[in-house]
């Protein structure tokens, strides 16, 4: 199963689907999973939650045949402290003054009708901040350690395993599992958080780890030594470089939204590591179009942002996934977008 990741990477047509690190919509992500595995998509990153991950296996429990799903790999996406990703808002209520800005920005629907905010809805994109004029939208963290997130999720997956076969060895007791990636967001300076988290993973977890990373808080120079220190000792191509331009950007369908993330697949080219790299941040349909013209070499695209909101109206009806006409006019807006890559 790792083997089957790595040669989706080595093919270079990668197309991952970012559900969203701290996206704990239940119904979203089963639609988002189910619309976008039959467009094709066979990467697919979640928040670190096991409702999160039963909500995508019943997604692709309605539209791929047990055989089909053997082709699709779960990312896990974990943080390190005020890592962006995993940011929550919530609203002062002796500040708002009930403009409903917020209400009419936020792309999760997030906000409800009494300016409270659904916080499994927030994915932390910050726009709801960026339009108050109030000072009433405050970010928070749940601040957790990689072990009481991680090991809820791998252990059930271990016990499984060894029902089925008591004499696996412990290197492949993850492979009855798609968890076969997990993603460590670390755009931080925290030096120690950063390596104590990605330590915890590399010693607890056989599959491809991957790492995401920008430059809002690290030069060019932090960036490569970050890598080049967590990928010591690692076999080479077990690590993806999630290259990450401008986090929770992609709203728009143009060149200069994804601009960034092209400049900050560069970067990591340029360095010559022995990893996989996938364009994120900012990424839309776009995306591959810029990055080849630019010269980079690239194994694929991680969309989050654009490929939510092109499909957002459809995946808000409460029939969706069983009224045929409404799934098959998103899936096709979904295929395009996944053949884009």
């Amino acid at each position: 199963m790792v083997s089957g990741l790595k040669q989706l990477l080595e093919q270079k047509k990668c197309f991952k689907l970012i559900c969203g690190a701290g996206n704990e919509n239940l119904d979203e992500v089963e639609k988002l999973v189910a619309l976008y595995a039959k467009a094709g998509c066979r990467f697919f990153d979640l928040c670190a939650s096991e409702e999160v991950l039963e909500a995508a296996q019943k997604g692709l429990d309605r539209v791929l045949s047990k055989e089909e799903q053997a082709e699709c790999n779960f990312c896990l996406s974990v943080g390190i402290k005020n890592e962006p990703h995993l940011n929550k808002a919530r609203i002062n209520s002796e500040k708002c003054k009930r403009c409903e800005k917020c209400v009419k920005i936020c792309p999760q629907h997030a906000i409800s009708e009494y300016f409270k905010v659904k916080e499994k809805n927030c994915v932390g994109c910050l726009r709801c901040k960026s339009v108050c004029n109030h000072g009433a939208i405050e970010i928070y963290q749940k601040n957790k350690q990689i072990e009481e997130i991680l090991s809820p999720l791998l252990t059930p997956h271990l016990q499984g395993a060894k029902e089925k076969d008591a004499n696996l060895s412990p290197i492949h007791l993850f492979t009855y599992s798609p968890i076969l990636c997990i993603e460590l967001h670390a755009s931080g300076v925290d030096e120690e958080d950063v390596q104590a988290r990605w330590d915890y993973i590399s010693k607890n977890f056989d599959g491809v780890l991957s790492l995401c990373i920008d430059r809002s808080k690290l030069s060019n120079e932090q960036i490569v030594k970050r890598i080049e220190k967590l990928i010591e000792g690692r076999e080479p191509y077990s690590v993806i470089i999630q290259a990450d331009g401008a986090p929770m950007s992609g709203g728009e369908d143009d060149y200069k939204t994804t601009l960034q993330a092209v400049a900050m697949a560069e970067i990591i080219q340029n360095a010559k590591l022995p990893v996989y790299i996938l364009l994120s941040g900012g990424t839309n349909s776009k995306t591959a179009e810029l990055a080849d013209k630019c010269g980079i070499d690239f194994n694929g695209v991680s969309v989050g942002s654009y490929a939510r909101k092109i499909v957002k109206n459809y995946i808000e009806k409460e029939d969706f996934l069983t009224n045929s006409v409404v799934f098959s006019e998103a899936l096709a807006i979904a295929k395009n977008l996944v053949k884009s890559t």
